[in-house]
C-alpha cells in the first residue's frame, strides 16, 4: 500500500510499534484476531495493490505485477495502452489496428531477461561520459547558452544543461506575486508524424512495456512553449499534450544515447531527427520540450553528540529501475514532471508540482499518484486532504521555503528541468515527522547527508552516477543554501561557470 508505518497502523486501528515490530520479524505468526484485521484490509485493498502484494510474496508472475492481467490481456483491455495506440496509427499513417498487430508481433520476441541485461549496461555508463558524447555532438555554446558546469573546492562537474546567465541563481521564491506561468490551450497538440524507422521505435517501446509490465498512464503533461525567467521572478506559457506523444518520441532519446554509449556507437539517428543542433534545442515552441521540477530537501535538525553542530539534512535518492527518467541514477528528491492534476491553469505553476511531488515522493499520498489509479478527486491538493507533515508545515507561513534556484534545458532529452530548493527551518519537524519521512516506488534508496559533513559531500557532488538534471539541482541548491542557511551549512564555496 506504500503506507509508513505511522499510516498503515492508523488504517488498521493499531499501535505503531506493532508494525514496526511485524517489519522486524517477518515470520512472525499473528493472533486470529489480528489476521482477521489484516485479512480486511487485504479485502478492501485496491487490484494494484493486491497485486503488488502478490509479487512480493511469490504468488504471481512478474508479468502481472501492476495490472493483475497478462500482456495479451492488456493489449486489449488497458484503455491507457489502447490510445498509446491509437496515437501511433494516427502518427505513422497506418491503418487503425496495424499498431496493435505490430506490438503484438514484436512481443513475442521480447525477453524480460534481455531488457534486465540492457538496463544493466545502461546504468553502467556514467555521467561523464553522457556530457562528453553530447559535447562532441553539439558543441560547447549558442549565443550566450552554454553548458552548465559547477565546481566545489578543487573539484569541477560537468553537466549535460545547457543554461545562460539570466536562468541562474533567480533565487524565486515559488509563491503567485513570482510565478507568472499560463497555461494557454487544453488542446493537445497535433499528432507528429512518424517515419518507419520512428514508428518501429515506438512499437518497440511499447512492447517492451507490457513485457516489464511496466503501467503507462496516458495522462496529460505540460510542453514548454515560452520563458520569461529573470532574478527572483517565473514566467512563461505552456501548451498541454499527452504522455504517450512524449513517451513514444523525445523520451526514446535518451535510450538511444546509453545504448550508443553502452555499445562504443555514435550512430543516434532519433537525435539526429529530433534534436540535431543546440538551435533546434532551444526552439522550444517548434517542439515537444516536456520536462519537470526537481528540489533539493535541506531540513533543519538540532546539534547531536555524535553527529556534532546543527544542520541541514540534505536527502538524495538513488532512482529506481522502474521509473521512466533517470533509472538507477543519483538525483535530488522530489523530482517529478509538470503536469497537471485537475486545474490546467493553476497547476502550471512550478509551485504547485513541488508541493504535490513533496507529498507523493516523502509525505506519503499515494492518492495524487496518477500512475497508481485514476484522478477521481476534485481537488486533490485541498487543505483538507493534507498529509500530517504537510498541515503541520501550513500552519505557520515560514515553516516550509520553496524556491527555483535555476532553469535548463537538459541535452539528454530536450526537457526543461525547473532546479528547486525546499528548506524547512523549524527543527521541530525533524523531530516531529523524521519517522514519517519516506521515499515512494520511484526511489531504489534513499540517502542522508550533512550540510556540515565537507568530505562526504565534496565526495557525493564527484559520484558519476548522478543524473544530468539531478546534479544541476544539487549544486543549485547548496549554492542557494549557502547564502541563507547560516551556520548550518559548512561547505566549500560552491561556483558555477558555463562552458564556451
Amino acid at each position: 500500500m506504500r503506507l509508513s508505518n505511522e499510516r498503515f497502523a492508523e488504517k488498521l486501528g493499531v499501535a505503531a510499534r506493532t508494525v514496526a515490530s511485524w517489519r522486524k520479524k517477518p515470520d512472525l505468526v499473528q493472533q486470529s484476531e489480528m489476521q482477521q484485521v489484516l485479512d480486511t484490509a487485504f479485502e478492501q485493498a485496491s487490484d494494484a495493490e493486491r497485486a503488488r502484494f502478490a509479487e512480493l510474496v511469490g504468488e504471481a508472475p512478474a508479468a502481472q505485477a501492476v495490472s493483475g492481467i497478462t500482456e495479451d490481456e492488456r493489449l486489449t483491455t488497458d484503455p491507457h495502452i489502447g490510445a498509446a495506440l491509437e496515437w501511433l496509427d494516427r502518427s505513422a499513417r497506418w491503418i487503425p489496428g496495424t499498431a496493435r498487430r505490430a506490438v503484438a508481433s514484436r512481443l513475442a520476441d521480447v525477453t524480460v531477461q534481455d531488457l534486465h541485461n540492457r538496463g544493466t549496461r545502461r546504468s553502467w555508463v556514467s555521467q561523464r561520459e553522457v556530457v562528453d558524447a553530447l559535447r562532441q555532438y553539439y558543441g560547447h555554446q549558442i549565443e550566450n547558452h552554454g553548458l552548465y558546469c559547477g565546481r566545489i573546492g578543487a573539484d569541477t562537474v560537468n553537466t549535460s544543461v545547457l543554461t545562460c546567465v539570466d536562468w541562474l541563481d533567480v533565487a524565486c521564491e515559488l509563491r503567485p506575486e513570482q510565478e507568472r506561468f499560463t497555461a494557454t490551450s487544453t488542446r493537445p497538440d497535433a499528432s507528429l508524424e512518424l517515419d518507419e524507422r520512428a514508428a518501429s521505435l515506438a512499437v518497440q517501446r511499447l512492447a517492451e512495456t507490457l513485457a516489464m509490465s511496466t503501467r503507462l498512464v496516458n495522462s496529460p503533461i505540460y510542453r514548454l512553449l515560452g520563458t520569461d525567467i529573470r532574478k527572483h521572478q517565473l514566467g512563461g506559457s505552456f501548451g498541454v499534450t499527452h504522455f504517450a506523444h512524449y513517451a513514444l518520441t523525445m523520451d526514446l532519446l535518451e535510450g538511444e544515447l546509453m545504448d550508443a554509449l553502452a555499445a562504443g556507437s555514435s550512430s543516434m539517428p532519433l537525435r539526429d531527427r529530433h534534436l540535431p543542433d543546440l538551435r533546434s534545442v532551444l526552439d522550444v515552441a517548434n517542439r515537444l520540450c516536456a520536462g519537470g521540477v526537481l528540489a533539493l530537501t535541506a531540513i533543519a535538525r538540532p546539534a547531536d553528540p555524535y553527529r556534532g553542530d546543527a544542520d541541514y539534512l540534505l536527502l538524495v535518492q538513488e532512482r529506481s529501475g522502474h521509473v521512466l527518467n533517470a533509472a538507477r541514477r543519483l538525483a535530488v528528491i522530489p523530482k517529478g514532471f509538470h503536469q497537471p492534476l485537475t486545474d490546467v491553469r493553476r497547476d502550471a505553476q512550478v509551485g504547485a508540482t513541488l508541493r504535490r511531488e513533496l507529498e507523493e515522493e516523502l509525505f506519503g499520498r499515494p492518492d495524487i499518484d496518477n500512475t497508481l489509479d485514476e484522478m477521481l478527486t476534485a481537488d486533490p491538493m485541498h487543505p483538507a486532504r493534507r498529509s500530517e507533515p504537510m498541515r503541520w508545515l501550513a500552519e505557520e507561513p515560514d515553516r516550509l521555503r520553496l524556491e527555483s534556484t535555476g532553469f535548463g534545458l537538459n541535452l539528454v532529452s530536450g526537457n526543461y528541468e525547473f532546479a528547486s530548493l525546499i528548506v524547512i527551518d523549524d527543527e521541530e519537524f525533524w523531530q516531529r515527522y523524521g519517522g514519517m519521512v519516506e521515499a515512494n516506488w520511484e526511489s531504489a534508496t534513499l540517502r542522508q547527508y550533512s550540510t556540515t559533513d565537507t568530505e562526504l559531500v565534496t565526495e557525493l557532488l564527484s559520484d558519476v552516477a548522478w543524473s544530468n538534471e539531478g546534479l544541476f539541482a544539487m549544486m543549485q541548491g547548496l549554492r542557494r543554501l549557502a547564502e541563507i542557511g547560516g551556520e548550518r551549512v559548512k561547505l566549500p564555496p560552491i561556483e558555477w561557470e558555463i562552458s564556451t
